[in-house]
């Protein structure tokens, strides 16, 4: 007497139907991702263990004890604007390396930026390397 069933199951797995599916998320993933930050800001930001590609034209730096230096020249805040203008008049793509000491206010980083901003000029926050 035969007892063995008439339907046999095939042993092999077909991969079609899961490269499809993956391939569907794949474009579903790629296609929504843009939506998802269209508020986010484009800003230049260095990383904090490599280095910048960008050229550095001047460094403006400030200390603890609210001292701003251009480069290794102390000047006063209320001069900052015009040398930083007059410095960087004809310069092509024209970069400022922001460097503001631990335990500096915010506002007076934020005042350096307000002045690159008007003038067009690039920053760069530079940071210590982890």
């Amino acid at each position: 007497m035969n007892l063995r069933g008439r339907n046999k199951v095939s042993p092999e797995f077909s991969m079609s139907s899961m490269t499809d599916i993956v391939f569907l998320l794949l474009v579903f993933f790629l296609l929504t991702s843009p939506a998802i930050t269209p508020e986010a800001l484009d800003l230049v930001l260095p990383k904090a263990k490599g280095k910048s590609s960008n050229v550095q034209n001047l460094s403006v730096s400030i200390t603890n004890k609210l001292q701003y230096y251009i480069d290794n020249e102390r000047i006063s805040q209320s001069s900052l604007e015009s040398t930083l203008v007059s410095r960087l008049n004809g310069t092509n793509e024209p970069t400022i390396i922001l460097r503001a000491e631990e335990g500096v206010p915010i506002e007076k980083a934020v005042g350096v930026m307000e002045i690159a901003n008007r003038n067009k000029f690039k920053v760069i926050l530079a940071v210590r390397p982890d």
